[in-house]
C-alpha cells in the first residue's frame, strides 16, 4: 500500500486545473482532463480499476492530498505577472514560502496604518473643540467599528484559504462579483485618497512648523482670504511635486518602500513615547509655556515679542510691539483699539500639567464658526457689542466652522488601516492565525493609544491651545509637539517621516488593489490597469492612482479630504459585516470559520454603525458614495458578470425566493393581483432547434419582462439514451429567450411519446405557489394531414388538461404572421369578440399587449353578440359602463346575429366533416392510401363548395363504399380513387351551392347523384340559402336526416359567427375570440378541430382565448 501511495504521488503532482467558462477559482480539488489513454496507463496497476472511469472527477485521495500539500497563491499583482505566466522557466522556478508571522506580518503593519496623521496633526485640535467627553464619544464609536469589522473580518479570512487581494477578495467572494467590484472600487478610491491626506499633512509639517520660509506663496501681510488661498496653493504645488517623486519612487522600487517601512514605523513608535514622556514630566515639572490673551482673546505670537502693552525701560514707560499692533503710533496718547484699550493683557500657561485640574475646563466642546476669535474661558472681558471688529488679523482666528458630525469624518481615517494584515494575506506563515490576533490585537493597541490620547491631552493642555489648530498662539509650534519631552522637534520630524511612509504605502497597496479588480475581469474598462512591467509592478495602475490622487492634492485641505476617504472606507467596512452577518445567518455549509468569537449580531452592529457613521460624517459624500457603488454594481450586472465565486447573495436570494415561495402558498392572488404567468409548449424539430420562434416573440409582448415565463419543450426518447439531445435543445430555447429578450426559465422534458411530455410540463411545471396559470400553445398546422393526425390529437388533449387544470389557455393562430418584437403598427385595430364570459382574460390580453411598443398604436375595439332577445341598445350601454369602471379605453360595437335557417352549405360541411372522421376510422389503407384518401376527400369539399356551373344542374358521382361489415381488402384501388369526381366538369362562370352530398353507407355498386343549383335559383353567397329551397330540398334528400344534428347546429354558428367576424375585423391587426370547450368524447376530435378552423378562416392572426375559471379583471381598486 505504501508503493501504491508513493507511486499515486508520482503520478499525480500539484494542481493542474483548467479554467472553464464560468472563471472559477483555480482550485487544487480540480483535475485536469486528460485522455482515456493517459488516464489508462495513469491508474494502471495501482487497485483503482473499480473507480477509473470517474476518475476524472472523483480523483484519488492520495492525488488530492499531493495537490493540497503543494497549493499556493501568489500576491495578485506584486511577483506574478502575464509574461511570466508564459514563460515555462518562472514555471519552472519554485515560490519561496512565507515567512512572516503574526507581529511582522500583521501587528505592525497594522499599526504604522492605524496611528498617523490625525493623532498629530488634529488630535488635539479635536479634544479642544469637541470636549474630552465629544471626542472621546467619537473615538469610542469609530474604534468600536473597527473592532466589530476585525471580527467579521476575522471569522472571513480563517474560512479557507485567503489568496492575495485581502479586503477585496474577501468581499467579492462573500458576497459576488457585483457587490465585490463595487466595494473593491470604494476601497480602492479610500486608499488613494488617504495617499492624498498623508501628502497633504506631509506638506501641512513641512510648510508650517519645519520651513515656513520654503513657502512659494508669501503668506506674511496676508490676512482673511488671501491668507487662506495662498496657504492652499502652496500646498497645491508642494503637493504635486511630492505626489510626483513618491510616485516615481514606487515605479522604480517598491522593495526601498518596504525595506523603509521599519523606519517610518519606528519613528511613529518615537513619536508616541515622547508624547507620553512629557505627558508623565508635566505631572511634577509642568513646561513654562505661556500664551498671550488680550481680555479673553488668543493672540498670535508672531506679531509681538513681549506679552505687555508697554515695558518699563529705566524711569520711562515705553510701548512694545503689541501696542504698535493696536494703536496708530508707538506713543502713549496713540489712538488705540477699543477692545484692546478697555481690556488687559495676561499671560496663561498653556502647558499647566496633569495635576492641575484643566480637565474639568475641557471637559465639554465649544464650537466655532468660521473666522470667530479663539477665546479662554473664565476669563472676564470687555466688550462693546456694537463696536465693529478691527484688527482681526492679530488674534487666532477659527479656519473653518467646527460641529460634531465634522469632528467624526475628519478623525474616523485615523482608525483605518485595519486590512493592513488581510492584505499580506499571501505572505504570512498562517494567514488564518496571524490575521485575527495581529489585527484584534492592533485595534486594541491604538483604540488604548487614542483614548488615553484625548483624556491626556485634556487634562494637560489649556483649551486654548488644544483649540489653536497650527499653533499660531504658541510661535507656530506644532501644538501636540509642545507636549512632548525632550524636544517638539522629534514630534515634528517623527510626524514628518510616518505621513510620508503612509503616502507611500498608500501608493504602493492602490495600484495592486486595482490590478486585482482589473485581472479578475469583472469590470471590462479597467483590465487595461492588469497589465504592468516585466516584474508584475502595476504601471498603468499606478498612473491612474497618482491621478485620482493628485485630485485630493488640489482639494489640498486635509479636513475636505479626510471625510471623503472615510465614506469609502466605511462602505468597504460596512459590507465586510454585511458579508459575515450573511454567512452565519444562512448558515451556508462551507461557512466554518477557524475564528470562533463572532456572531451574527455584533456584524449588523457594526454594519449599523458604519451606516450611521457615514451619514454623521456628511450626509452628502455618503449619499455620493452609494451612487457611486450602485453604478458600479449596476454596470458590473448590466455587462453580465460571469464569476461564480459561491458568493452568499446567492444563498440570500435562495432564502429569499423561499420564503417568497412559503408565502405564495398561503393562498391564491387576488383578483388585482393576478397576471399571466405562462407556460409556453414549444416543437422541436430533429436538429433540436426551434420551430415556431414568434411564441416567444408574443410571450415578450404579454409580458413584457414581468410575471414568471417558463418555455417547455418535449424529446421522445429516453432519458439515458436522449439528454444530450435535451441539453442542445435546452440551450436553443435560452438563446431564442436571450434574443427575443424573454426573461424566465427554460424546461425540457423527455418521455416515451410527446403528448406524455407535455402532459408532464403542464403538470408539473413552476414551484410551490410560483405556477404558471396560462399555456400558450400554437394552432397545428396542417392538421388534416395524415403525419400531422398526432399533433391534432395531442393539441386537443393540451386543450383539455388545460380545463381540467383550471388553467387560461391562448391558442394563437397562423403564429408566423404573428409581428417580431422590432416591427411597429402605426395604426390598426385590436378586436375582441366577447362572445361568452371567460374571467374577463379577453379584455385583459389587449390591455397587457397595447403596453409594448409594437401594440402601442393600436386601437382596442370589443364586439360582442345579441341574440333576437337582446335589447342591443342597453347591451351597448351596459358594456360602455363596464369599461368604464375597469379603466379600458375601446370602442364598443354590439352586433346582431338573427336566426336563420340552416344552409345547404352548412349541410355538405357537415358531411364532409363526418365523412372523412369516418373514412379516418373505417378504412383499413396503407400510410400512402390513407394520405391520398385525405386529400382526396379534401379535394371533393373544396370542389364541391367553390364549383361554379353556367347553366343548368350537372351530376357528379361519389364514390361507393362499403359497409361496415363489408370486406374493404376486395375493394381495388382503382374504386377508391373514384373520389377525386373525375366525372364532374363544371365551368366557372356562376356560384352553385352544394345539394346533395354523398352517405357513407351505401352497398357496394350504388352510386347517387350529387345536384347543383343554377345562379338564377340561389343567391351569389353560398353560405346564404333560400329557407324555402332548403326545405324542399331537405325534403328531397332524406340522407340528410343521417347527419349529427349537434354538429350541424355547430357547423351552422360557427359559419355565421365567421361571416359577422371576417365582415367587421378583417382588416384587424389582431382578433382575439372564445375558444369554444373541447369535445367530452374522444369520437368528436376532427369535427372540433373542423369547427375552430371554419370559426376562423379568413382571419390573418387570431388569438383563441380559453379563461382559467376565475376572474381575473376587477371593477374595485
Amino acid at each position: 500500500m505504501l508503493n501504491n501511495l508513493t507511486e499515486c504521488e508520482e503520478g499525480d503532482g500539484g494542481p493542474n486545473s483548467q479554467g472553464d467558462a464560468t472563471s472559477k477559482e483555480s482550485s487544487p480539488f480540480i483535475n485536469s482532463s486528460t485522455s482515456d489513454v493517459e488516464k489508462s496507463q495513469q491508474y494502471d496497476g495501482k487497485n483503482m480499476a473499480l473507480f477509473e472511469e470517474e476518475m476524472d472527477t472523483s480523483p484519488m485521495v492520495s492525488s488530492l492530498l499531493s495537490s493540497l500539500a503543494n497549493y499556493s497563491n501568489l500576491t495578485q499583482g506584486s511577483k506574478e505577472h502575464e509574461e511570466a505566466e508564459n514563460n515555462e522557466e518562472a514555471r519552472k522556478k519554485t515560490v519561496q514560502a512565507p515567512r512572516m508571522g503574526t507581529i511582522m506580518g500583521v501587528y505592525l503593519p497594522c499599526l504604522q496604518n492605524i496611528l498617523g496623521v490625525i493623532l498629530f496633526l488634529r488630535m488635539t485640535w479635536l479634544v479642544g473643540v469637541g470636549g474630552v467627553l465629544g471626542t472621546f464619544t467619537i473615538v469610542f464609536m469609530c474604534c468600536s467599528t473597527t473592532m466589530l469589522t476585525a471580527i467579521s473580518m476575522s471569522a472571513i479570512a480563517t474560512n479557507g484559504v485567503v489568496p492575495a487581494g485581502g479586503s477585496y477578495y474577501m468581499i467579492s467572494r462573500s458576497l459576488g462579483p457585483e457587490f465585490g467590484g463595487a466595494v473593491g472600487i470604494c476601497f480602492y478610491l479610500g486608499t488613494t485618497f488617504a495617499g492624498a491626506m498623508y501628502i497633504l499633512g506631509c506638506i501641512e509639517i513641512l510648510l508650517i512648523y519645519i520651513v515656513p520660509a520654503a513657502a512659494i506663496f508669501k503668506m506674511e501681510g496676508l490676512e482673511g482670504a488671501e491668507a487662506e488661498a495662498a496657504l492652499l496653493n502652496n500646498m497645491r504645488v508642494y503637493g504635486t511635486i511630492v505626489l510626483s517623486f513618491m510616485a516615481l519612487v514606487v515605479f522604480v522600487g517598491v522593495k526601498y518602500v518596504n525595506k523603509l517601512a521599519l523606519v517610518f514605523l519606528a519613528c511613529v513608535i518615537l513619536s508616541i513615547l515622547a508624547v507620553y514622556a512629557g505627558v508623565i514630566k508635566t505631572s511634577f515639572d509642568p513646561p513654562d509655556f505661556p500664551v498671550c490673551v488680550l481680555g479673553n482673546r488668543t493672540l498670535v505670537s508672531k506679531g509681538f515679542d513681549i506679552c505687555a502693552k508697554t515695558i518699563e525701560r529705566g524711569n520711562a514707560t515705553v510701548t512694545t510691539k503689541l501696542w504698535r499692533a493696536f494703536c496708530d503710533s508707538e506713543f502713549l496718547n496713540a489712538t488705540c483699539d477699543e477692545y484692546f484699550t478697555t481690556n488687559n493683557i495676561s499671560q496663561i500657561q498653556g502647558i499647566p500639567g496633569v495635576t492641575s485640574g484643566i480637565l474639568a475646563e475641557n471637559l465639554f466642546s465649544a464650537f466655532m464658526e468660521k473666522k470667530s476669535i479663539l477665546e479662554k474661558r473664565g476669563i472676564p472681558a470687555v466688550l462693546d457689542p456694537e463696536a465693529p471688529e478691527t484688527n482681526t488679523n492679530r488674534y487666532v482666528l477659527a479656519d473653518i466652522t467646527s460641529f460634531f458630525t465634522l469632528l467624526v469624518g475628519i478623525y474616523f481615517p485615523s482608525v483605518t488601516g485595519i486590512m493592513a494584515g488581510s492584505n499580506r494575506s499571501g505572505d504570512l506563515q498562517d494567514a488564518q492565525k496571524s490575521i485575527p490576533i495581529g489585527t484584534i490585537l492592533a485595534i486594541i493597541t491604538t483604540s488604548f493609544i487614542y483614548m488615553s490620547s484625548v483624556i491626556l491631552f485634556g487634562a494637560c493642555v489649556d483649551g486654548v491651545v488644544l483649540r489653536d489648530k497650527f499653533g499660531e498662539g504658541v510661535n507656530g509650534n506644532l501644538v501636540i509637539g509642545t507636549l512632548a519631552w525632550p524636544s517638539p522637534w522629534v514630534i515634528v520630524f517623527g510626524s514628518f517621516f510616518s505621513t510620508c511612509g503612509a503616502g507611500l504605502q498608500s501608493l504602493t497597496g492602490a495600484p495592486r488593489l486595482l490590478q486585482a479588480i482589473a485581472r479578475d475581469g469583472i469590470i471590462p474598462f479597467l483590465r487595461v490597469f492588469g497589465h504592468g512591467k516585466a516584474n508584475g509592478e502595476p504601471t498603468w495602475a499606478l498612473l491612474l492612482t497618482a491621478c485620482i490622487c493628485e485630485i485630493g492634492i488640489l482639494i489640498a485641505s486635509l479636513d475636505a479630504v479626510a471625510p471623503i476617504l472615510s465614506m469609502f472606507f466605511l462602505m468597504c467596512y460596512m459590507f465586510v459585516n454585511l458579508a459575515c452577518a450573511l454567512q452565519t445567518l444562512l448558515r451556508t455549509p462551507n461557512w466554518r470559520p477557524r475564528f470562533k468569537f463572532y456572531h451574527w449580531a455584533l456584524s449588523l452592529l457594526g454594519m449599523s454603525l458604519c451606516l450611521t457613521l457615514m451619514f454623521l460624517c456628511s450626509w452628502y459624500y455618503a449619499i455620493v458614495a452609494m451612487v457611486i457603488a450602485s453604478c458600479i454594481y449596476k454596470y458590473i450586472e448590466f455587462c453580465g458578470a460571469e464569476k461564480e465565486w459561491g458568493d452568499g447573495i446567492r444563498g440570500i436570494s435562495l432564502s429569499a425566493a423561499r420564503y417568497a415561495l412559503m408565502r405564495l402558498e398561503e393562498g391564491p392572488p387576488h383578483t388585482k393581483n393576478w397576471r399571466p404567468q405562462i407556460l409556453v409548449l414549444m416543437s422541436l424539430d430533429a436538429e433540436q432547434n426551434v420551430e415556431q420562434p414568434r411564441l416567444l416573440s408574443l410571450t415578450n409582448q404579454l409580458k413584457a419582462g414581468k410575471g414568471l415565463t417558463i418555455v417547455g419543450a418535449c424529446v421522445e426518447g429516453t432519458y439515458l439514451n436522449n439528454q444530450p439531445q435535451a441539453q442542445k435543445g435546452d440551450q436553443s430555447l435560452r438563446k431564442l429567450m436571450e434574443v427575443e429578450k424573454v426573461k424566465g426559465f427554460s424546461q425540457v422534458v423527455i418521455s416515451s411519446n410527446l403528448r406524455d411530455a407535455t402532459s408532464h410540463l403542464i403538470q408539473a411545471g413552476g414551484l410551490g405557489g410560483l405556477r404558471h396559470n396560462t399555456v400558450l400553445v400554437s394552432f397545428p398546422k396542417n392538421w388534416k394531414l395524415a403525419e400531422e393526425h398526432h399533433r391534432c390529437r395531442n393539441f386537443i388533449e393540451v386543450v383539455r388538461e388545460t380545463t381540467a387544470a383550471h388553467l387560461a389557455l391562448l391558442v394563437p393562430k397562423n403564429i408566423s404572421a404573428y409581428p417580431s418584437n422590432g416591427e411597429r403598427f402605426t395604426e390598426g385595430h385590436i378586436d375582441v369578440w366577447w362572445i361568452v364570459h371567460d374571467g374577463g382574460m379577453l379584455m385583459l390580453l389587449p390591455f397587457l399587449l397595447r403596453h409594448h411598443k409594437v401594440w402601442r398604436k393600436c386601437k382596442m375595439r370589443i364586439f360582442t353578440v345579441a341574440q333576437m332577445d337582446d335589447n342591443s341598445i342597453q347591451m351597448k350601454k351596459d358594456l360602455m359602463m363596464f369599461l368604464y369602471h375597469l379603466r379600458f379605453d375601446a370602442e364598443v360595437e354590439v352586433v346582431e346575429m338573427h336566426d336563420s335557417d340552416i344552409s345547404a352549405y352548412t349541410y355538405e360541411k357537415t358531411l364532409m366533416m363526418e365523412q372523412r372522421s369516418q373514412i379516418l376510422k373505417e378504412m383499413h389503407l396503407t400510410k400512402n392510401e390513407r394520405e391520398r384518401e385525405i386529400q382526396s376527400i379534401t379535394d371533393v369539399s373544396r370542389g364541391s363548395i367553390r364549383r361554379k356551373n353556367p347553366s343548368n344542374l350537372h351530376p357528379q358521382r361519389s364514390i361507393a363504399e362499403e359497409s361496415v361489415g363489408g370486406s374493404g381488402e376486395e375493394k381495388s384501388e382503382e374504386e377508391v380513387q373514384l373520389i377525386q369526381g373525375k366525372n364532374a366538369t363544371p365551368t366557372p362562370t356562376s356560384p352553385t351551392s352544394p345539394i346533395a352530398p354523398t352517405p357513407m353507407a351505401m352497398s357496394p355498386g350504388e352510386e347517387l347523384q350529387m345536384t347543383w343549383t343554377d345562379a338564377t335559383e340561389k343567391p351569389n353567397n353560398p353560405a346564404v340559402a333560400n329557407p324555402e329551397s332548403i326545405k324542399d330540398m331537405f325534403n328531397m334528400k332524406p340522407e340528410w336526416e343521417n347527419l349529427n344534428q349537434s354538429n350541424v347546429r355547430r357547423m351552422h354558428h360557427a359559419q355565421k359567427l365567421n361571416e359577422v367576424i371576417v365582415k367587421k375585423s378583417q382588416e384587424a391587426k389582431l382578433v382575439l375570440l372564445n375558444m369554444p370547450g373541447p369535445p367530452k368524447n374522444r369520437t368528436g376530435e376532427e369535427t372540433y378541430m373542423e369547427f375552430l378552423e371554419v370559426l376562423t378562416e379568413g382571419l390573418n392572426r387570431v388569438l383563441l382565448v380559453r379563461g382559467g375559471g376565475r376572474e381575473v379583471i376587477t371593477i374595485y381598486s
